[in-house]
C-alpha cells in the first residue's frame, strides 16, 4: 500500500489505484465525465493546490529564490487546519490502500506536488 506522485494527464502505472487531481482548475478542453478515462483524476480534491495568488508566483518563478518563496507561502498555506488534516489523513490512508496525488506540471521539481511529497514523508507516508 502507498501514494504515488504523478503527473495527471500520464498513463496509470499499475496497481496506482485512485488518482487526485491536487489542482486548482478542472482540465480544460476536457468534458467532466472524461477526466478519468482520460488520465487525469477520479476526485478533484482543490484543497492541496496552491492559491492562486501563489500559484502564478510559482509559475513566474526563475530563479532559485523566487521558487523557494513559493514553497515557503505554499507551506504556510499547508499548514493551516484544514490542509494539514487533509495531509495527515492521506498519509495515514497510504499505509492501508493504493492512490496517487497528482498535478499537471511537467517538471516536478518546479511543481506543488513534490513539496507535497516531502510533507507526506515528514508526515509518515508510505510512498511509492
Amino acid at each position: 500500500m502507498a501514494v504515488r506522485i504523478v503527473r495527471l494527464g500520464t498513463p496509470r502505472a499499475q496497481g496506482e489505484g485512485t488518482r487526485i487531481g491536487t489542482v486548482r482548475r478542472p482540465p480544460r478542453g476536457v468534458p467532466k465525465s472524461e477526466f478519468a478515462t482520460r488520465d487525469w483524476y477520479d476526485v478533484w480534491f482543490p484543497n492541496l493546490a496552491p492559491s492562486l495568488e501563489i500559484m502564478k508566483q510559482a509559475q513566474a518563478a526563475q530563479t532559485p529564490a523566487q521558487w523557494n518563496a513559493f514553497v515557503r507561502k505554499y507551506k504556510a498555506e499547508m499548514a493551516a487546519p484544514d490542509a494539514s488534516h487533509a495531509i495527515e489523513l492521506l498519509a495515514t490512508l497510504s499505509h492501508h490502500s493504493d492512490f496517487s496525488l497528482g498535478c499537471y506540471c511537467e517538471d516536478e521539481s518546479h511543481c506543488h506536488r513534490s513539496i507535497l511529497r516531502e510533507l507526506l514523508t515528514a508526515r509518515g507516508a508510505d510512498l511509492a
